[in-house]
């Protein structure tokens, strides 16, 4: 299986996990997604006051740089290890 089918793969089993992750690697996840399916970061940042948006900006601002692959792999790899 390429690496974009197993991405997809691990994006499915996301939504079927047995327990729902913390807080801290629905973060990750997102972070990784957003990197791998889109790049790094663009656009401003939300506003002050909202402090989802404002956390998910940040998780996806601090792993700007890492390739698209690397993410998807970082992706599989997470998700590998929430379903064991």
């Amino acid at each position: 299986m390429d690496l974009k089918s197993s991405f997809e793969q691990a994006v499915a089993d996301s939504k079927a996990l047995s327990d729902k992750p913390s807080n801290d690697t629905l973060l990750h996840l997102y972070s990784l997604y957003k990197q791998a399916t889109e790049g790094d970061l663009a656009g401003e940042p939300p506003g002050a006051f909202d402090f989802v948006a404002k956390a998910k900006y940040d998780a996806w601002g601090a792993i700007k740089g890492k390739t698209q692959d690397q993410a998807m792999q970082e992706y599989i790899n997470l998700i590998g290890k929430l379903k064991s």
